[in-house]
């Protein structure tokens, strides 16, 4: 959370003039490349309202899943470049999985303009607790002995890389069983029918804190305050195996900078607000960036992980 806050101080300077900017459009619509209820939905249906306040407009959220996030983020890489289509898409949408299945219609990086990282959540790992596996030594010991079972949303998700980085740093074979989507996955992991999943920290923190599943790591290089007794597999001797998700909001390539600006000024401004700083903290998102330091993420982002992918031999469906 410090991170957070430290990285957010640096940036909210830039929103002094905000206040005495006219109305930004109309309407604006912020289209997330996934269906309704999951982690980036539900970001943006936090940063709607402040949003809406910030620019003066009418802000919608349009959900507008399939295809990995490529449904949704075509549609904004088409759109006038007026400010007023942003897509809010995840570092699995954006990077991943146009990696694995290369799209035809748009280009992941010519086709859009970087406004500003959102947050980052790292990926938390449980199991159920049939298995009888309460730590990482435990885990891999299992999965040594007899064969274990994962699951993901699907080949090419940060849940199945995640879990093949564990496989690759442990010398173990833990079998992927894929689905479509997060949910049909963490219901089998709950019937039994699967040993274990990883998937964003808000999405399975509620069953931690019910007790319906085992935490063993988080795939992070630093701990959260949410968990605080949980390891990290930085300190469990896996410092490879780290699965930070980010989210972040772009505009259509050709969008003029000083409408770029607004929008990054705005959501500098939504972050800083007390309310959203609260639903953050109760999510553990932080780490936010400004638009440059989001475009050299991406550069990173986009140079390292097709050879991660190609060196653990995964492919998309």
């Amino acid at each position: 959370m410090e991170r957070f806050r430290s990285s957010l101080a640096s940036l909210c300077f830039l929103a002094s003039a905000l206040l005495a900017t006219p109305a930004f459009a109309e309407t604006v619509k912020i289209v997330v490349p996934f269906a309704a209820g999951g982690p980036v939905d539900q970001l943006a249906r936090i940063l709607t309202p402040e949003l809406a306040a910030q620019l003066k407009a009418d802000v919608i959220v349009e959900d507008r899943g399939g295809a990995g996030g490529a449904i949704g983020s075509e549609l904004v890489a088409h759109a006038t470049p007026d400010g007023t289509t942003i897509l809010l898409a995840s570092m699995g949408s954006q990077v991943l999985s146009p990696i694995l299945k290369p799209p035809t219609t748009y280009d992941p990086v010519k086709s859009f303009v970087p406004v500003m990282m959102v947050a980052t959540m790292p990926s938390l790992l449980v199991v159920n607790h049939q298995l009888g596996a309460d730590t990482m030594k435990d885990l891999i010991a299992k999965a040594k002995a007899q064969k274990l079972t994962y699951g993901s949303a699907g080949p090419g998700t940060t849940m199945n890389i995640a879990v093949e980085m564990l496989n690759a740093a442990a010398n173990v074979k833990i079998t992927h069983v894929p689905y479509r989507g997060a949910a049909p996955a963490i219901n089998d992991l709950l019937g039994g029918h699967v040993d274990m999943l990883n998937a964003d920290l808000p999405v399975l923190l509620p069953l931690v804190k019910a007790g319906t599943v085992t935490p063993i790591a988080l795939f992070a290089s630093e701990r959260t305050p949410l968990l605080p007794d949980l390891p990290t597999t930085k300190e469990l001797g896996l410092p490879s195996v780290v699965m930070e998700s980010w989210y972040g909001a772009f505009l259509p390539a050709g969008t003029p900078p000083q409408i770029r600006d607004r929008l990054e000024q705005a959501l500098i401004a939504v972050l800083a607000t007390p309310a959203v700083k609260q639903r953050f903290a109760e999510l553990g998102m932080h780490g936010a960036l400004g638009h440059a330091a989001f475009e050299a993420r991406l550069a990173k982002d986009f140079s390292q992980w097709p050879e991660t992918i190609k060196k653990l031999g995964i492919t998309g469906e």
